[in-house]
């Protein structure tokens, strides 16, 4: 156990690399932490990590439970960094004993929002407050500083405010990545979300990158010259995740020839909160088609046994590599970028519909602007999604915003070439063609679903509205085989 002294501002339990690195980027910005772990060795490299960098007056580790909570000013704030589910439970059922009134728990893991929500009616009743706050921006995020979304009592939040905007990220305009998202489980649910927007961004960047290499005949360095150029200033597609991806077309093999991305397994893992993502939003009834087409390939590339088989068996086209690159090129950055304004319409309007549901006064504008730093979507593009909801907090649809409705317009050619261009030679664009069929449903005033309705009605008497009575909405039924 470090020396006492004075009572630190805050505490963080659960000390692997995300705990550590958030811990030190509390000390760094000037706050008093205490750090605890189930494993004292963690406890013993945590602290031996600040005394490296200078910042042991800041950062005390404590290996005893209560004597943790004690080291705590009041009202008391510990963030919870432990694996989501029973380990965050049994962490809780050993802290609420020592914790007084007033005091504070924040969960920074990824969580389901009705759990946070369980667990903050069972901290109210023992007099305490129980945020759930997402934590976006992976080791490097929480160590120099990620975007955050906490929700929960907003004078809770009041509470760790200062310390929550200094260790944030910061957008090139100075403002903190940080705000108070809104009660109940608000905070999870919204990086729920953002990660289900996080599994269409990549997926859609994947597809980009396989019609380029595959029909293109672009090698890894034109690939990592093109990625570069789409995240220049100004680039609408400027981003994190084109960032690293022209890194990671630069690569070598350290361990033999050639280039280190050719070496990598197409199988994918997820840890679920994509799986979240989609599973709600048809709870909700939203459309969330790029996202649901992004899970699905991540599914799809897990079947890597039976797609080996299946490639010695099945058919497909030749395919036809085409001679001007930079066409192609033009076409995939078009594509790419009307593909990624349906996936964030998409989740924007799932957050917004929840946001209504649940009552939670929902600012999607603010939203929008503290993932523009820190995090793993933070794109150039989400200085557009900020504005369109300042302009319009009651926006349906980004879709609807005027200028993401004329950027649209002006890809829509280049789009639908390319995804011809796909389908063609074979290649699958599952999130570039969902984003397409999303876009061209939702630009249609009348949809196919009148014969569905009319078949449902048929089989199982499940009613309809008419057309000509859309001043009552009544439902009715047909005897339909009755010519």
């Amino acid at each position: 156990m470090a020396d006492s002294g004075e009572l630190a501002r805050i505490g963080l339990y659960g000390l692997a690399v995300m705990g550590q690195n958030l811990a030190l980027n509390v000390a760094m910005n000037g706050f008093t932490i205490s750090v605890c772990n189930r494993s004292p060795a963690k406890v013993d490299a945590c602290v031996e990590r600040a005394k490296k960098e200078g910042l042991d007056d800041k950062l005390k580790g404590y290996k005893d439970l209560g004597e943790f909570v004690q080291s705590l000013s009041k009202p008391r704030a510990i963030i919870l960094l432990v694996k989501a589910g029973k380990p965050v439970d049994a962490t809780i059922e050993a802290l609420t004993p020592l914790l007084e009134e007033g005091d504070m728990i924040i969960d920074g893991g990824n969580e389901w929002y009705e759990n946070t929500e369980r667990r903050a009616a069972a901290a109210a009743e023992k007099g305490l407050n129980y945020m759930g706050m997402g934590v976006s921006g992976g080791e490097e995020g929480a160590r120099y500083g990620p975007s955050m979304m906490p929700g929960g009592p907003e004078e809770a939040y009041k509470v760790v405010e200062d310390i929550l905007v200094a260790c944030s990220a910061k957008h090139k305009s100075g403002a903190p990545c940080v705000t108070w998202i809104g009660p109940g489980g608000a905070g999870n649910y919204v990086k729920m979300v953002h990660n289900g927007i996080e599994y269409g961004d990549m997926q859609l960047i994947a597809e980009a990158y396989d019609v380029l290499k595959t029909i293109g005949g672009l090698n890894n360095d034109e690939l990592a010259a093109v990625f570069d150029e789409w995240n220049s200033e100004g680039n609408s597609l400027q981003s994190f995740l084109i960032e690293i991806s022209a890194q990671i077309f630069k690569k070598k093999d350290d361990r033999g020839d050639g280039y280190l991305v050719d070496k990598v397994m197409d199988k994918t893992g997820n840890k679920g909160t994509g799986k979240w993502t989609c599973k709600d939003a048809c709870d909700m009834g939203v459309d969330s088609t790029t996202m649901v087409a992004a899970l699905n390939a991540r599914y799809m590339a897990c079947m890597k046994d039976e797609r080996v088989a299946a490639s010695a068996i099945l058919p497909g086209p030749e395919v036809k590599q085409v001679e001007d690159k930079k066409a192609i090129i033009e076409i995939a950055r078009q594509a790419l970028y009307a593909s990624k304004i349906c996936s964030y319409a998409q989740g924007m309007s799932l957050i917004q519909k929840k946001g209504q549901q649940n009552n939670w006064n929902l600012n999607l504008g603010k939203i929008a602007s503290i993932w523009r730093g820190g995090c793993i979507i933070r794109a150039e593009f989400l200085d557009r999604i900020t504005e369109a909801f300042e302009k319009n907090p009651d926006l349906p649809n980004l879709l609807v915003d005027e200028y993401m409705g004329d950027t649209v317009k002006q890809c829509l050619e280049g789009w639908r070439k390319l995804i011809c261009l796909a389908v063609t030679n074979g290649v699958a664009v599952p999130a570039m063609a969902g984003s397409l069929a999303y876009f061209d449903s939702y630009r249609r005033a009348r949809l196919p679903a009148n014969l569905t309705q009319a078949q449902r009605d048929f089989f199982g008497a499940h009613t309809y509205q008419r057309t000509d009575d859309l001043a009552n909405g009544e439902f009715v039924h047909s005897e339909w085989s009755k010519m």
